[in-house]
């Protein structure tokens, strides 16, 4: 991790840049890549100020803190910063890797239009659209291997399609023919 520690309207302590320093080193742990931190540390009358500018990942975490002592607003400072970087590790662990998301380069509109017109139909079933109730339909999908059954509803003459949710409940599709 590259660390770089500024003094503004203050004298150079040595101390103030070793403490920095060594708490900024405590977040390696979160961080996969390497880093760039940037620490200021400044004195306005008795305030003391601290503003940390931390890079990895492609992202940039900021924090400031205003204290009396130095060291209180560093530690403040280094648990924004370490809140903010659990909050964008999180936000990355919720989320599917781009691999997954995208699947493959954006082809062109056309290419996928093509793409999708051809091979996709793998099987073709014909069937004959027995007449039975909802409740005889559902009874047969539990006898069933497949999860869904289409059928016509003897009390209203139309198709209707029901299958079995992955959460064990059922959907019925009904049409208006």
């Amino acid at each position: 991790m590259k660390i770089s520690v500024t003094f503004r309207n203050g004298e150079d302590e040595k101390w103030q840049k070793v403490y920095a320093e060594e708490k900024i080193r405590k977040l390696k742990k979160y961080l996969d890549t390497p880093a760039e931190a940037h620490i200021i540390l400044s004195v306005e009358k008795f305030r003391n100020l601290v503003e940390i500018n931390l890079s990895a990942n492609g992202w940039n975490v900021n924090a400031k803190e205003k204290a009396k002592d130095m060291h209180l607003a560093i530690d403040k400072c280094i648990e924004k910063i370490e809140k903010q970087i659990k909050k964008q590790k999180e936000k990355i662990k919720t989320r599917k890797p781009l691999s997954i998301r995208h699947g493959r380069e954006k082809a062109s509109e056309t290419e996928e239009a093509e793409e999708f017109t051809t091979g996709r139909i793998v099987e073709t079933r014909k069937m004959v659209l027995k007449p039975m109730s909802l409740d005889e339909a559902v009874m047969e999908i539990e006898g069933a291997k497949n999860g869904f059954i289409i059928y016509r509803d003897s009390s209203s003459e139309n198709v209707s399609l029901i299958y079995r949710r992955d959460d064990g409940n059922y959907t019925l599709i009904e049409t208006k023919s």
